[in-house]
């Protein structure tokens, strides 16, 4: 019996892509968020120092790791306390987004909640076990069913930074429901506005927002972003020792497993915060540049405090957006790729090279 899975929502800006490759200047493709900096060379020569690979890689993680994981949470993100049973690397984020449901046993009259603004994973997870998806940010309305929550913060499509009241709402309900809630929180390295311009977002881990135990809370992570390891597929969970042990048994069985070499390079990414500044100073001159461009031709950008995107919208439906930037060469993703509620918006991501965000100012400018 086949999986009825939702429809892959890039295949339709295939005719967008076509006006804009056709462009005299070339397509500026800000559809999506794939980093096209460097490797930091400290990463890299982790990965070629570990190439002798010969064994199985461990499941759980080397010890390495485990430990790289855990100071990397209590000096980035004020987390303390996380043991060899509170962390779990996995191959990339998505992977894990995808499978949790699985994972954690749910099926068919279990629902899973995520953000009304949301790129399509969550629901996916919840369609490949039967569960029912709702798309809710707000707690009251979860229904007794509820058994996997996911918050997004900063979010993706729209770069919104959940507050510590927000989130510690969330995991009171969802643990009155009895439900495990996690916190995708990939960009947190990357806030622009505020409070957040200098330090990092507030994790779902901090004590301020589960209290003196981390009971059925995960934070998943990836480095994808803040260290260009996307082609490295370098993510990884932490939280509650239930949660971790159940997840660890079932990828020990599926065989689940970063690379060594893989997990080598992740160690040197964790240890070092230097390269995470210095592409965090990339991305703030690329957004810079484009949001003053993007506001001149006449947008006004919503939310946005954090992430790699900017959330976007000229007031009108978002395809018609979508083909008037088209026309000038620049490929962006329509709201409605991440729900009901981006019906008006665009979302445009920084990751392009300086000279193609030139390219797109210039455009705008036109």
């Amino acid at each position: 019996m086949a999986l009825t899975l939702p429809d892959f929502p890039w295949d339709t800006l295939a005719e967008a892509a076509a006006t804009a490759r056709s462009h005299d200047g070339g397509i500026v493709d800000l559809s999506v968020g794939s980093p096209v900096d460097p490797t930091p060379e400290l990463v890299r020569a982790a990965l070629r120092d570990a190439t002798d690979a010969h064994g199985y890689p461990q499941v759980a993680g080397t010890p390495e790791l485990r430990r790289a994981i855990a100071s990397w949470f209590s000096r980035r993100r004020s987390v303390d306390g996380l043991t060899d049973a509170n962390v779990l690397p996995t191959i990339g984020s998505k992977e894990l987004i995808a499978g949790m449901a699985l994972w954690l046993g749910l099926g068919p009259g279990d629902t899973v909640v995520y953000p009304r603004n949301a790129y399509p994973t969550y629901a996916l997870g919840a369609a490949l076990v039967g569960a029912t998806a709702l798309a809710s940010d707000d707690p009251d309305e979860w229904p007794a069913s509820t058994r996997l929550v996911w918050l997004n913060s900063p979010g993706n499509p729209d770069g919104r930074v959940l507050s510590v009241e927000e989130m510690r709402r969330a995991v009171e309900r969802a643990r009155e429901l009895g439900a495990v809630i996690a916190g995708d929180e990939c960009y947190a390295e990357l806030g622009w506005e505020g409070e957040w311009a200098d330090t990092p977002t507030p994790s779902i881990l901090h004590p301020s927002v589960v209290g003196d135990t981390r009971r059925d809370v995960v934070s998943v992570y990836s480095l994808s972003k803040q260290s260009n390891l996307a082609g490295y597929r370098a993510g990884f969970v932490a939280g509650c020792s239930r949660v971790v042990g159940e997840l660890l048994a079932v990828r020990k069985h599926a065989g689940l497993m970063p690379p060594a070499p893989v997990q080598s390079a992740m160690v040197a990414a964790l240890a070092d915060d230097e390269h995470v500044q210095a592409q965090k100073a990339v991305y703030r001159s690329r957004r810079d540049r484009l949001g003053a461009a993007l506001r001149g031709a006449g947008f006004r950008i919503d939310r946005s405090e954090a992430g790699l995107y900017l959330w976007a919208t000229r007031g009108e439906d978002a395809w018609a957006t979508v083909a008037w930037l088209a026309e000038r060469g620049i490929l962006v993703a329509p709201g409605t790729f991440y729900g009901d509620d981006g019906a008006e918006h665009v979302r445009i991501a920084l990751t392009t090279t300086d000279e193609r965000i030139d390219a797109a100012v210039e455009r705008l400018r036109g």
